[in-house]
């Protein structure tokens, strides 16, 4: 155990630091992952053989009305995949990892071989387990792993405290690599040996810091642990290292209230102050590239963690030192003082002291666990996709992407105060058990400065729920209605977002019209295809435009590629999306782009389904150049963009773009002010 966590350790390190000037060429982009090793001839049609044989038990369990054998087959599934990519996609980078993929092919037929008995002694096991679950986004079956503590009982009625672990980067973790770690590593959580705890290692589709399509597989490897085990929701924690300090810090900020603490250790907590440090890098980003900055630089989001303990973690010597730094900073601007513990003369890793200091001060929150409904609410966001705190929905915005705040009390038995900044909508919402207000009394809400009384009462199952809406100057009780489209949770952009939500790349089958933006557009549905599956490590499902159902439209997004004369839905839809493009031209607002020479991309609500997204042209939209370094890995266009043709994509941009902008609250074009 103790010599796989220190080889763990040395090739976390080895990749972390592979960065440098290299990495600052956007036109010598290195592949990542890269190329692996060739398979010999004999050990290929060996594995291939192997692949089958796991194919046919997958198959044949698939095929059984057997709800047990159904329920745990991604189990087995997760082996069969590591090895066919790691084979069809060349992907085995070292040539251990030719006979690693042997094993877990034998690990994968076993576990077949014991379902089709009935059985699943993993699914009963202490110790490191690999496991995993079917993704909502893609229909693709990803890993997770598990610590579960040897005082674990299967059979009783105790809940235990969890702690999320997430890795550092690894441009070498691979399915099949991350396969082997997990069922043979604890990783560095090690130093930290938290007792009676199970961990929670989410793959967050490889090496992206939990962010984007890995921010949605976090969670879900989060709710498939709780399905599995006896996970206490009120004792969850938020930590990692390195990179994973970087995800510690995200998913701490953004989903403050569902964590009893946060340790992050390392990493990045922002992306331009940490290029700079880190890789030299000075950036000069487009208006909205900064604006979108906002969604994942943690330091805007500080004032979230007092809704969650932190501890911070640093070694004096390293350089990623920087990220605590800035948190630090950003959390004294808001009255917080953040605790950061440093460890002398220590370079990049957790020290043992450092780490027991740790871990006590974890063991203290841990017995209190998360407080469900706290007296007092301080909320930050920038964007209506992070729009709850504990007890505060925030359902409007004034703009996206300007900084808002909410700060509610309880004060009374059945008074609450509320002020806020640039929020136009607003709901106080407690759960069955969860509200501390009288029952027999009206609620009176004083919201920025003007009192609203005889707002609902709570219900007696101690439930409550009160929505406002700002009409002028003026907050009203009850939702908005009646007023057409809005940017709301789930339904706000940017691009980016649509692909965290259940998605499908619709195919063009018809003519371009024009040739120029015909080839452009296949070009970039074959790189998205390819680039789904390599940085974000799932297969896109992908439909010709005349093979797309209702059900389709209902229940996923749909990325359409081409223009109307070549795509079926976006001629069905193009007369009603806010950016208008026929054979000629591409309007936006007041802007007008010859059509021959341009192409449009965009993300608004479908005509066809306002539930749900419609994208032009794009998927997510950080190009190889971000896959260098974690920090790159933000969004780089906004609602809308035209891209000029006339200049080639490359490892930043789909071409040159000639305009791009953010639609406003209600999804219209923004006219530039003068």
């Amino acid at each position: 155990m103790r010599l796989s966590f220190l080889l763990a350790v040395l090739l976390l390190q080895r990749f972390l630091f592979a960065d440098g000037p290299q990495d600052n060429i956007p036109g010598k982009v290195r592949p990542i992952p890269a190329k692996g090793v060739e398979v010999p001839a004999d050990k290929k049609e060996k594995m291939a053989s192997g692949l089958a044989e796991l194919k046919s038990a997958i198959d044949a369990l698939r095929q059984k009305k057997d709800a047990f054998a159904h329920d745990l087959l991604p189990d087995v599934e997760i082996f069969y995949r590591a090895v066919h990519d790691g084979l069809k996609y060349q992907e085995f980078l070292k040539e251990n990892e030719i006979e690693q993929a042997f094993k877990l092919l034998e690990t994968g037929k076993q576990r077949a071989a014991d379902l089709a008995q009935g059985k699943a002694p993993w699914a009963t096991q202490t110790g490191l387990v690999a496991r995993g679950f079917v993704s909502k986004l893609d229909n693709s079956v990803q890993p997770y792993g598990v610590w579960i503590p040897e005082s674990y009982s299967f059979s009783g009625a105790q809940k235990y405290r969890t702690d999320f672990w997430f890795h550092g980067r690894a441009e070498h973790l691979t399915e099949g690599n991350f396969l082997a770690l997990r069922m043979k590593g604890k990783d560095q959580i090690e130093v930290y040996n938290p007792k009676d705890t199970i961990v929670v290692y989410p793959y967050a589709r490889y090496c992206n810091a939990n962010k984007f399509a890995g921010e949605v597989d976090t969670l879900e490897a989060l709710a498939e642990a709780q399905r599995r085990y006896r996970i206490d929701e009120e004792r969850i924690s938020s930590r990692g290292f390195s990179m994973g300090g970087a995800a510690a810090w995200h998913i701490a900020v953004h989903y403050a209230d569902r964590w009893f603490a946060a340790n992050p250790g390392a990493g990045f907590s922002e992306t331009p102050r940490f290029l700079d440090v880190f890789q030299n890098e000075k950036l000069s980003p487009t208006p909205w590239e900064k604006k979108l900055w906002n969604m994942y630089d943690c330091d805007k989001w500080a004032l979230n963690l007092t809704q969650c303990p932190t501890i911070a973690y640093s070694g004096a010597n390293d350089k990623q030192k920087q990220a605590a730094d800035v948190m630090v900073e950003a959390c004294a601007e808001r009255g917080i003082e953040l605790v950061h513990i440093v460890a002398p003369n220590t370079a990049h890793k957790v020290e043992p002291e450092a780490g027991k200091l740790i871990e006590r001060r974890m063991e203290a929150l841990a017995r209190n666990g998360r407080n469900r409904v706290p007296r007092s609410v301080d909320f930050e966001t920038y964007t209506l996709k992070y729009n709850r705190m504990n007890w505060v929905v925030v359902d409007g915005l004034g703009e996206h992407w300007e900084r808002a705040e909410v700060r509610a009390k309880i004060t009374g038995d059945s008074s609450v105060t509320a002020t806020t900044v640039n929020v136009t909508d607003l709901s106080f919402v407690m759960e069955p058990g969860d509200c501390p207000l009288s029952m027999t009394e009206p609620v009176t809400i004083s919201i920025d400065g003007q009192k609203i009384k005889q707002a609902p009462r709570p219900l007696s199952d101690r439930s409550w729920r009160v929505s406002l809406h700002l009409e002028g100057k003026k907050w009203k009780l009850g939702a908005r209605t009646g007023d057409g489209l809005r940017k709301r949770h789930d339904l706000q952009g940017p691009i980016d977002d649509a692909l965290m939500q259940p998605f499908i790349f619709v195919k063009p089958t018809g003519t371009p019209a024009n040739e120029l933006a015909g080839k452009w557009a296949a070009a970039e549905l074959e790189r998205a295809i390819e680039h789904w599956r390599r940085h974000f490590r799932g297969y896109a499902i992908v439909k010709e435009d005349t093979a797309v159902t209702d059900d389709d439209i209902a229940s996923r997004n749909l990325i359409l590629w081409g223009d109307p004369g070549s795509n079926a839905i976006i001629k069905r839809i193009s007369d009603k999306l806010p950016v208008r493009w026929d054979a000629k031209n591409i309007i936006v607002g007041k802007q007008a782009f010859d059509a021959a020479q341009h192409a449009a991309i965009l993300v608004a609500p479908n005509p066809l389904n306002p539930k749900r997204y419609v994208v032009l042209n794009s998927s997510f939209t950080f190009r190889e150049f971000a896959y260098l370094n974690n920090a790159r890995q933000v969004s780089m266009l906004p609602d809308w963009a035209v891209v000029d043709l006339r200049e080639a994509p490359g490892t930043i941009r789909p071409g040159r773009i000639a305009a791009a902008g953010f639609f406003d609250e209600q999804w219209n074009v923004k006219e530039p002010r003068d």
